[in-house]
């Protein structure tokens, strides 16, 4: 079972995404700084690759979100992991209200050069940062929180950026929210695994059935108590993955006629689960993770 879900293809790359990076990599010309967005729950899953050759001249600002579904401690160590020379990184919930203001000091501080230049010859500078990240970790609603009202659309799904947006927020700040944009081959499918666990991919592609056994595997790998506590269900060390479907669906009554297991529902309302934060904070990935995840391969295979 577990060679099987280790070894479970995700592949999502529609032709709209090789446009978009085209987009971004053309637009960088004219930004002075990157706001890369990511999920809390998945900060490495959500690095990708093939923006590495576009934006290592520009300063980062890596933005650690929706930490209010993360744990903590975790994520302190991802915070660690991704400053440095000429990184930032802050931590994040976009959705609470005036987060936006530590933000906004951090792109001062990461183009202060700019800054003092202009201010030098007694001239003001509007500061250009591009908003990037996979589709669904809350770059639109960000950009509305620095803005403190809505001028972008959002969803809770992957895909409803299409194209690039210019959004004035304060005073010589400007930020071009991206389309959210995944990179072409998932090699690691844990990686993959993880996207589709935080809504990255679009259902529509997805076996659910597949998805929410493999989400079961890594769950009890992490903490088991996760699952338990929210199904009040006992697992045993001897359950597959299989057996914990059968017991969430007793548990939640999820019954077809003749008391047959209806697993299609157990599988939506576990994905689901997750997705809501329903489990409480769970951070699917950590740094000390990094070596078996294989960061610097898979950065190298995707060049």
């Amino acid at each position: 079972m577990s060679e099987e879900i280790n070894n479970m293809r995700i592949n999502w790359f529609p032709g709209h995404m090789t446009k978009a990076l085209r987009i971004i990599e053309k637009d960088l010309k004219v930004v002075d700084a990157i706001i890369y967005v990511l999920d809390s729950r998945a900060p490495f899953s959500c690095v990708n690759p093939k923006f590495e050759k576009f934006i290592e001249n520009k300063p980062i600002i890596y933005v650690l979100n929706k930490i209010d579904m993360a744990e903590k401690d975790k994520v302190l160590e991802w915070q660690k992991f991704f400053k440095k020379e000429n990184t930032y990184c802050v931590l994040m919930n976009s959705t609470a209200t005036g987060m936006g203001k530590k933000l906004e000091d951090i792109l001062n501080q990461a183009c202060s050069e700019k800054i003092k230049k202009y201010k030098e010859k007694n001239m003001t500078c509007a500061i250009r940062a591009m908003v990037v990240g996979v589709p669904n970790c809350g770059k639109s609603t960000l950009i509305n929180n620095l803005c403190r009202k809505a001028k972008t659309v959002t969803g809770n799904k992957p895909g409803v950026t299409k194209g690039k947006q210019w959004v004035k927020i304060a005073s010589g700040i400007e930020l071009l929210d991206t389309p959210g944009t995944l990179w072409p081959a998932f090699d690691n499918y844990r990686v993959a695994r993880n996207l589709a666990y935080i809504g990255s991919i679009k259902e529509e592609v997805l076996f659910i059935d597949d998805l929410a056994i493999a989400f079961i595997y890594d769950i009890i790998k992490i903490d088991k108590t996760f699952l338990e506590k929210r199904y009040e269900i006992k697992i045993e060390e001897s359950d597959e993955p299989i057996d914990v479907l059968d017991k969430i669906c007793y548990a939640r009554k999820f019954l077809l006629k003749g008391a047959e297991l209806d697993y299609e529902r157990g599988c939506k309302a576990i994905i689901s689960d997750f997705k809501q934060g329903k489990f409480g904070n769970i951070t699917l990935e950590t740094y000390k993770e990094l070596k078996k995840l294989q960061v610097k391969d898979r950065l190298k295979e995707n060049a």
